[in-house]
Protein backbone atom coordinates (compact mmCIF):
# COMPACT_ATOMS: atom_id res chain seq x y z
CA UNK A 1 0.00 0.00 0.00
CA UNK A 2 1.38 3.59 -0.83
CA UNK A 3 1.95 5.26 2.34
CA UNK A 4 2.06 9.39 0.21
CA UNK A 5 -0.22 9.67 -3.12
CA UNK A 6 0.99 12.99 -3.63
CA UNK A 7 3.67 14.04 -6.15
CA UNK A 8 6.28 16.14 -6.08
CA UNK A 9 5.53 19.40 -8.22
CA UNK A 10 7.58 21.84 -9.93
CA UNK A 11 8.66 25.19 -8.60
CA UNK A 12 8.57 27.60 -11.42
CA UNK A 13 10.55 30.52 -11.86
CA UNK A 14 7.83 32.90 -13.73
CA UNK A 15 8.94 35.91 -16.00
CA UNK A 16 5.73 37.14 -16.93
CA UNK A 17 5.03 37.49 -13.16
CA UNK A 18 8.63 38.90 -12.14
CA UNK A 19 7.77 41.36 -14.48
CA UNK A 20 4.46 42.40 -13.45
CA UNK A 21 5.22 42.64 -9.84
CA UNK A 22 9.00 43.51 -10.11
CA UNK A 23 10.53 40.69 -7.60
CA UNK A 24 11.64 37.39 -8.43
CA UNK A 25 8.17 34.85 -8.32
CA UNK A 26 8.43 31.68 -7.96
CA UNK A 27 5.09 29.52 -8.57
CA UNK A 28 4.49 26.03 -6.82
CA UNK A 29 2.31 24.49 -9.23
CA UNK A 30 0.45 22.28 -7.27
CA UNK A 31 -2.52 22.12 -10.11
CA UNK A 32 0.10 19.12 -11.74
CA UNK A 33 -0.97 17.25 -8.79
CA UNK A 34 -2.78 13.91 -9.38
CA UNK A 35 -6.33 15.10 -9.54
CA UNK A 36 -5.42 18.59 -9.94
CA UNK A 37 -5.46 20.15 -6.91
CA UNK A 38 -2.91 20.45 -3.83
CA UNK A 39 -5.77 18.47 -1.87
CA UNK A 40 -3.84 15.59 -2.78
CA UNK A 41 -1.20 16.21 -0.30
CA UNK A 42 -3.71 16.44 3.36
CA UNK A 43 -6.72 14.33 1.66
CA UNK A 44 -4.33 11.33 0.88
CA UNK A 45 -2.14 11.77 4.45
CA UNK A 46 -6.08 11.37 5.90
CA UNK A 47 -7.29 8.56 3.66
CA UNK A 48 -3.84 6.30 4.44
CA UNK A 49 -4.17 6.86 7.98
CA UNK A 50 -7.65 5.80 7.73
CA UNK A 51 -7.33 2.71 6.20
CA UNK A 52 -4.55 1.69 8.45
CA UNK A 53 -7.30 2.47 11.44
CA UNK A 54 -9.04 -0.35 9.71
CA UNK A 55 -11.57 1.79 7.32
CA UNK A 56 -12.77 0.22 4.69
CA UNK A 57 -15.04 3.04 3.02
CA UNK A 58 -14.44 6.81 2.75
CA UNK A 59 -17.23 9.62 2.19
CA UNK A 60 -16.68 13.35 1.90
CA UNK A 61 -18.50 16.56 0.65
CA UNK A 62 -16.89 18.84 -1.86
CA UNK A 63 -17.39 21.47 -4.14
CA UNK A 64 -14.72 19.68 -6.40
CA UNK A 65 -11.08 19.54 -5.30
CA UNK A 66 -11.53 17.46 -2.29
CA UNK A 67 -14.16 14.97 -3.30
CA UNK A 68 -11.74 14.37 -6.82
CA UNK A 69 -8.81 14.02 -3.68
CA UNK A 70 -11.30 11.89 -2.09
CA UNK A 71 -12.07 9.38 -4.88
CA UNK A 72 -8.27 9.41 -6.67
CA UNK A 73 -7.52 8.19 -2.90
CA UNK A 74 -10.01 5.01 -3.42
CA UNK A 75 -8.63 4.56 -6.63
CA UNK A 76 -5.24 4.29 -5.13
CA UNK A 77 -6.08 2.35 -2.06
CA UNK A 78 -8.72 0.05 -3.34
CA UNK A 79 -11.58 1.59 -1.15
CA UNK A 80 -14.71 2.97 -2.42
CA UNK A 81 -15.52 6.57 -2.14
CA UNK A 82 -18.86 8.28 -2.43
CA UNK A 83 -18.78 11.91 -2.64
CA UNK A 84 -21.55 14.53 -1.76
CA UNK A 85 -21.55 17.71 -3.82
CA UNK A 86 -24.28 20.85 -4.02
CA UNK A 87 -25.57 22.62 -6.57
CA UNK A 88 -23.15 24.31 -9.36
CA UNK A 89 -20.26 21.94 -8.63
CA UNK A 90 -18.67 21.83 -12.55
CA UNK A 91 -19.20 19.08 -14.45
CA UNK A 92 -15.79 18.86 -15.03
CA UNK A 93 -15.10 18.12 -11.44
CA UNK A 94 -18.01 15.80 -11.15
CA UNK A 95 -16.35 13.34 -13.80
CA UNK A 96 -13.44 13.25 -12.94
CA UNK A 97 -14.50 11.55 -9.19
CA UNK A 98 -16.28 9.48 -11.48
CA UNK A 99 -13.68 7.82 -13.47
CA UNK A 100 -11.27 7.51 -10.44
CA UNK A 101 -14.63 5.21 -9.73
CA UNK A 102 -16.40 7.49 -6.95
CA UNK A 103 -20.14 7.44 -6.52
CA UNK A 104 -21.48 11.25 -6.65
CA UNK A 105 -24.46 12.05 -4.37
CA UNK A 106 -26.34 15.28 -4.76
CA UNK A 107 -27.37 17.21 -2.02
CA UNK A 108 -28.13 20.84 -1.21
CA UNK A 109 -27.76 24.37 -2.52
CA UNK A 110 -23.81 24.65 -0.57
CA UNK A 111 -21.35 22.97 0.98
CA UNK A 112 -22.89 23.03 4.14
CA UNK A 113 -25.57 20.93 3.24
CA UNK A 114 -23.33 18.37 1.35
CA UNK A 115 -21.36 18.48 4.43
CA UNK A 116 -24.60 17.74 6.68
CA UNK A 117 -25.54 15.00 4.48
CA UNK A 118 -22.14 13.25 3.98
CA UNK A 119 -21.55 13.16 7.78
CA UNK A 120 -24.76 11.33 8.43
CA UNK A 121 -24.18 8.83 5.82
CA UNK A 122 -20.49 8.19 7.15
CA UNK A 123 -22.08 7.78 10.62
CA UNK A 124 -24.80 5.27 9.65
CA UNK A 125 -22.66 2.99 7.62
CA UNK A 126 -19.62 3.17 9.36
CA UNK A 127 -17.62 4.73 6.91
CA UNK A 128 -14.57 7.66 7.43
CA UNK A 129 -15.90 10.86 6.62
CA UNK A 130 -13.34 12.78 4.78
CA UNK A 131 -13.60 16.25 5.77
CA UNK A 132 -12.74 18.52 2.73
CA UNK A 133 -10.25 20.72 5.06
CA UNK A 134 -10.99 20.43 8.82
CA UNK A 135 -8.13 17.90 9.82
CA UNK A 136 -4.75 18.09 11.62
CA UNK A 137 -3.81 15.29 9.16
CA UNK A 138 -4.69 17.24 6.61
CA UNK A 139 -2.48 20.49 7.45
CA UNK A 140 0.17 17.76 7.98
CA UNK A 141 -0.05 16.74 4.53
CA UNK A 142 -0.40 20.12 2.84
CA UNK A 143 2.65 20.96 5.01
CA UNK A 144 4.59 19.41 2.68
CA UNK A 145 4.41 21.44 0.16
CA UNK A 146 6.48 24.09 2.41
CA UNK A 147 9.33 21.15 3.01
CA UNK A 148 9.63 20.86 -0.88
CA UNK A 149 10.35 24.67 -1.09
CA UNK A 150 12.47 25.00 1.52
CA UNK A 151 14.68 21.77 -0.20
CA UNK A 152 14.39 23.96 -3.41
CA UNK A 153 16.48 26.77 -1.41
CA UNK A 154 16.10 29.64 1.01
CA UNK A 155 12.27 30.35 1.46
CA UNK A 156 10.55 33.83 -0.25
CA UNK A 157 10.24 36.48 2.11
CA UNK A 158 5.98 36.52 1.30
CA UNK A 159 3.84 33.60 0.47
CA UNK A 160 0.74 34.33 -1.51
CA UNK A 161 -1.84 31.29 -1.06
CA UNK A 162 -5.75 31.30 -1.57
CA UNK A 163 -7.95 30.88 1.10
CA UNK A 164 -11.85 28.60 1.21
CA UNK A 165 -11.97 26.45 4.40
CA UNK A 166 -8.42 26.96 5.50
CA UNK A 167 -6.76 23.76 5.09
CA UNK A 168 -3.81 24.81 2.93
CA UNK A 169 -3.41 27.90 4.92
CA UNK A 170 -2.74 25.85 8.04
CA UNK A 171 -0.55 23.44 6.48
CA UNK A 172 1.36 26.38 5.10
CA UNK A 173 1.74 28.12 8.41
CA UNK A 174 2.69 24.67 10.04
CA UNK A 175 5.25 24.29 7.27
CA UNK A 176 6.50 27.29 7.42
CA UNK A 177 7.26 27.65 11.27
CA UNK A 178 8.86 24.39 11.21
CA UNK A 179 11.51 26.32 8.88
CA UNK A 180 11.72 29.63 11.16
CA UNK A 181 9.96 31.55 7.98
CA UNK A 182 9.41 34.75 9.43
CA UNK A 183 8.35 36.22 6.41
CA UNK A 184 4.26 37.31 5.21
CA UNK A 185 1.72 35.15 4.09
CA UNK A 186 -0.94 36.68 1.93
CA UNK A 187 -4.20 35.01 2.13
CA UNK A 188 -6.73 35.74 -0.40
CA UNK A 189 -10.23 35.22 -0.87
CA UNK A 190 -12.78 36.49 -3.12
CA UNK A 191 -15.68 39.12 -2.14
CA UNK A 192 -18.33 36.26 -2.19
CA UNK A 193 -16.14 33.62 -0.01
CA UNK A 194 -14.15 35.77 2.66
CA UNK A 195 -14.78 33.58 6.05
CA UNK A 196 -11.41 33.91 6.68
CA UNK A 197 -11.31 37.58 6.28
CA UNK A 198 -14.45 38.30 8.11
CA UNK A 199 -13.61 36.32 11.29
CA UNK A 200 -9.89 38.28 11.21
CA UNK A 201 -12.02 41.66 11.25
CA UNK A 202 -14.29 40.68 14.27
CA UNK A 203 -11.80 38.52 16.25
CA UNK A 204 -14.03 35.24 16.28
CA UNK A 205 -14.47 32.80 13.72
CA UNK A 206 -18.01 34.09 11.53
CA UNK A 207 -20.51 32.14 9.93
CA UNK A 208 -20.94 33.80 6.02
CA UNK A 209 -24.94 33.93 5.44
CA UNK A 210 -24.41 32.62 1.98
CA UNK A 211 -21.74 32.19 -0.43
CA UNK A 212 -21.84 34.43 -4.11
CA UNK A 213 -18.44 34.08 -6.01
CA UNK A 214 -17.75 31.82 -9.36
CA UNK A 215 -15.10 30.53 -7.24
CA UNK A 216 -16.75 27.34 -5.81
CA UNK A 217 -13.84 25.44 -5.08
CA UNK A 218 -13.21 28.70 -2.31
CA UNK A 219 -17.02 28.02 -0.98
CA UNK A 220 -16.78 27.50 2.91
CA UNK A 221 -19.28 29.58 4.94
CA UNK A 222 -16.99 28.92 8.22
CA UNK A 223 -12.81 28.85 8.01
CA UNK A 224 -11.46 26.08 9.58
CA UNK A 225 -10.91 26.74 13.54
CA UNK A 226 -7.25 25.57 13.23
CA UNK A 227 -6.58 28.10 10.38
CA UNK A 228 -8.20 31.06 12.22
CA UNK A 229 -6.00 30.82 15.32
CA UNK A 230 -2.73 30.10 13.04
CA UNK A 231 -3.35 33.41 11.29
CA UNK A 232 -3.85 35.12 14.34
CA UNK A 233 -0.97 33.76 15.55
CA UNK A 234 1.24 34.45 12.17
CA UNK A 235 1.86 37.30 9.81
CA UNK A 236 -0.87 36.77 7.81
CA UNK A 237 -2.60 39.46 5.64
CA UNK A 238 -5.73 39.22 4.32
CA UNK A 239 -6.58 40.52 0.94
CA UNK A 240 -10.20 40.13 -1.15
CA UNK A 241 -10.65 40.32 -4.84
CA UNK A 242 -13.75 40.32 -7.11
CA UNK A 243 -14.63 37.45 -8.94
CA UNK A 244 -13.29 39.52 -12.51
CA UNK A 245 -10.01 40.02 -10.83
CA UNK A 246 -9.77 36.30 -9.93
CA UNK A 247 -11.06 35.60 -13.84
CA UNK A 248 -8.73 38.36 -15.23
CA UNK A 249 -5.68 36.82 -13.57
CA UNK A 250 -6.56 33.18 -14.79
CA UNK A 251 -6.89 34.42 -18.62
CA UNK A 252 -3.22 35.82 -18.99
CA UNK A 253 -1.72 32.74 -16.54
CA UNK A 254 -3.39 30.54 -19.16
CA UNK A 255 -1.08 32.94 -21.76
CA UNK A 256 1.65 33.23 -20.13
CA UNK A 257 2.43 29.83 -18.60
CA UNK A 258 0.11 27.40 -20.99
CA UNK A 259 -1.58 26.21 -17.71
CA UNK A 260 -5.48 26.62 -17.28
CA UNK A 261 -6.63 27.52 -13.34
CA UNK A 262 -9.90 27.47 -11.69
CA UNK A 263 -10.95 31.10 -10.56
CA UNK A 264 -10.01 29.71 -6.73
CA UNK A 265 -6.05 29.81 -8.16
CA UNK A 266 -6.95 33.14 -9.72
CA UNK A 267 -7.35 34.98 -6.80
CA UNK A 268 -4.31 34.55 -5.62
CA UNK A 269 -2.82 35.25 -8.88
CA UNK A 270 -4.93 38.01 -9.22
CA UNK A 271 -2.55 39.93 -6.21
CA UNK A 272 0.25 39.73 -8.29
CA UNK A 273 -0.33 40.70 -11.69
CA UNK A 274 -2.09 43.75 -10.14
CA UNK A 275 0.59 44.61 -7.63
CA UNK A 276 -2.26 44.31 -4.86
CA UNK A 277 -1.55 44.61 -1.04
CA UNK A 278 2.02 43.61 0.71
CA UNK A 279 2.89 41.60 -2.23
CA UNK A 280 4.03 45.15 -4.02
CA UNK A 281 6.39 45.16 -0.89
CA UNK A 282 8.19 41.91 -1.11
CA UNK A 283 11.76 41.22 -2.24
CA UNK A 284 11.26 37.71 -3.29
CA UNK A 285 7.88 35.72 -4.11
CA UNK A 286 6.36 32.15 -3.65
CA UNK A 287 2.84 31.65 -5.04
CA UNK A 288 0.51 28.75 -4.87
CA UNK A 289 -1.00 27.40 -7.73
CA UNK A 290 -3.49 25.27 -5.95
CA UNK A 291 -5.50 23.83 -8.75
CA UNK A 292 -7.40 23.58 -12.33
CA UNK A 293 -9.63 20.08 -11.95
CA UNK A 294 -12.86 21.64 -12.09
CA UNK A 295 -11.88 23.49 -15.85
CA UNK A 296 -12.91 21.53 -19.29
CA UNK A 297 -12.54 23.41 -22.46
CA UNK A 298 -15.60 24.10 -22.93
CA UNK A 299 -16.23 26.24 -19.50
CA UNK A 300 -12.72 27.90 -19.57
CA UNK A 301 -11.52 30.43 -18.12
CA UNK A 302 -11.93 32.07 -21.47
CA UNK A 303 -15.93 32.02 -21.39
CA UNK A 304 -16.67 31.66 -17.61
CA UNK A 305 -19.96 34.14 -17.84
CA UNK A 306 -20.21 37.33 -14.57
CA UNK A 307 -21.50 36.08 -11.77
CA UNK A 308 -24.29 37.88 -9.95
CA UNK A 309 -24.33 38.60 -6.68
Amino acid sequence: MPEILHEVTPLWQSLPLQRALGVPVQLKMEALQPGGSFKIRGIGRLCVNAVAQGYRRFVSSSGGNAGIATAYAGWRLGVPATVYVFAGVPEAALQRMREYGADVVHAGAGWAEAHEAASAAAATDGAFYVHPFDHPDIWAGHSTLVDELAAAGPLAQTIVLSVGGGGLLAGVLDGLARHGHTGQVVAVETHGTASLHAALAAGKLVRLERIASVAKTLGAAQVAAGAFERAQRHNVQSVLVSDEQALTAARPFALDHRVVVEPAAGAALATVYERMGPEAQATRMAGVVCGGAGIALKDDVFAYPPVSA
